[in-house]
């Protein structure tokens, strides 16, 4: 049996494997390493958060970013982008040096058995284990508009679905959304030679501003600091101290990770998005009905006046929810017996990222309601690897079987044979005790007022 199984080997499960590795726990991650941004992520997109912020967690702290960039002379400066390729390419890396325990198997299946779980892999094999991390990422998560469900691949599809976007050169194509990857699979789409037009309920594309350099004036430092979700106080509390987040009541928890994730473009990508795509700003989709030749979009304004688009395929690159209901990997028994953060629809935690069942742990994004809108960025395994191993230690010196200290009440001399014990049912060959009599130093009986009760 083992002692934890990660169900996922992206950033986060990759940094939980190597804390509990290091700390002599019995752990293997199962999944295919990086395979999100390997597989899913349009190539010749770049990383929206800094390379500094962007290291995979060990207990030692000898694989970041930074080592892998520096054994190949690629450039890791402050407000500078890293392609995902090379993301990627580290994520292999470290696991080559910190992870000895992958299994590239994909989880099925997960439920509680007794005092254990009981993990399903697509081959029919069964691992049972004590403790389960579940660190899928966001591809389970994809979130597609109602309107392009029902249509077919070849028509609709979300932006984690292409690698590749060379297949679409020369065709007509839609993306919806109007987040960073939104505006960069659009201007990739038209870098590939695509006709692209982009549709946004926003009323105008956002841009982040660039990011101030880590060597500033202390005076600026201290009035701005620097983290990786930004400058400022209210940032830095968010990035640098989750377990003061997760101290907050779950609605304010959940309305921060809402607020820090507003859809909005890289500044680096500005120009060449503009250049390259035309904008159909505060639009919605209302339905999308299949043709001959493509999709007919029937779309609607804010003052309500609807136009139709047609359009050779449609790119949903709208983001990701997670959410428990989502995450079939578990067990739906399961799922509903778990409790909630206020407000939203992901697991409540405790301090160690277990749920309200017993041995289960979440990781990544779904914990993000949880500990705040770090858990979506990779500059949060750090502390999540670190507090979760942590956790699931204590958990299996509380249940490893041994000797067990005598509570101190069981230590007290018993009383005298015959003597009633407080709580213990009485035999029937025990007498009833006869009421005690009344005293003179207790006025109280002698009127028959109620005695007085101690406090």
């Amino acid at each position: 049996m083992y002692d934890l199984l990660v169900v996922g080997a992206g950033p986060y499960g990759l940094s939980v494997a190597a804390h509990a590795t290091a700390a002599g726990l019995n752990a293997r991650v199962l999944g295919k390493p990086m395979a999100f941004w390997r597989d899913h992520v349009p190539e010749g997109t770049y990383l929206e958060s800094e390379p500094w912020s962007s290291s995979l967690s060990d207990p030692n702290g000898a694989c970041t970013l930074t080592d892998y960039c520096a054994t190949r002379d690629l450039p890791t400066d402050s407000g500078g982008s890293l392609p995902v390729d090379t993301f990627a390419a580290y994520g292999a890396w470290f696991t080559d040096r910190a992870v000895p325990c992958v299994d590239e198997r994909t989880v099925t299946g997960v439920r509680p058995r007794d005092d254990s779980f009981l993990v399903r892999t697509d081959d029919g094999d069964a691992l049972e284990t004590r403790t389960v991390a579940i660190a899928v990422g966001l591809l389970p998560f994809a979130r597609i508009p109602v309107p392009l469900r029902e249509l077919p691949p070849e028509l609709a599809s979300h932006s984690s679905g292409h690698h590749d976007l060379s297949r679409f050169k020369g065709r007509n194509v839609t993306v919806i959304g109007s987040g960073q990857s939104a505006l960069e699979t659009a201007a990739l789409l038209a870098e590939q030679g695509a006709d692209v037009r982009l549709v946004a309920r926003a009323e105008r594309i956002g841009w982040n501003e660039p990011p101030q350099p880590l060597e500033r004036r202390p005076l600026q430092r201290l009035r701005e600091p620097h983290s990786a979700l930004g400058t400022g106080w209210s940032d830095c509390v968010q990035s640098e101290l989750p377990w003061a987040v997760h101290g907050l009541p779950g609605t304010l928890r959940t309305r921060l990770t809402d607020r820090a994730l507003q859809p909005a473009g890289a500044w680096w990508l500005r120009e060449r998005f503009e250049a390259a795509v035309t904008v159909r700003p505060a639009t919605r989709l209302w339905s999308a009905v299949p043709t001959v030749d493509g999709v007919r979009l029937h779309l609607g304004n804010t003052r309500g006046m609807e136009t139709v688009l047609e359009t050779e395929h449609v790119i949903a690159a709208t983001g990701f929810l997670p959410e428990l209901e989502r995450l079939r990997v578990l067990d739906p028994a399961l799922r509903a017996r778990l409790r909630v953060v206020r407000g939203s629809l992901a697991p409540a935690l405790d301090g160690c990222f277990q749920s309200s069942l017993p041995g289960l742990y979440f990781a990544g994004p779904l914990a993000a309601p949880a500990f705040g809108p770090v858990m979506r960025f990779v500059h949060g395994t750090a502390f999540t690897a670190s507090r979760l191993t942590g956790g699931v230690r204590q958990r299996l010196q509380r249940d490893r079987p041994g000797p067990r200290r005598t509570p101190w009440a069981a230590r007290l001399p018993r009383p005298a044979s015959g003597a009633a014990r407080e709580g213990a049912p009485r035999s029937a060959a025990q007498p009833a005790p006869r009421p005690a009599p009344r005293s003179a130093a207790h006025p109280a009986q002698r009127t028959g007022e109620p005695a007085r009760p101690r406090t």
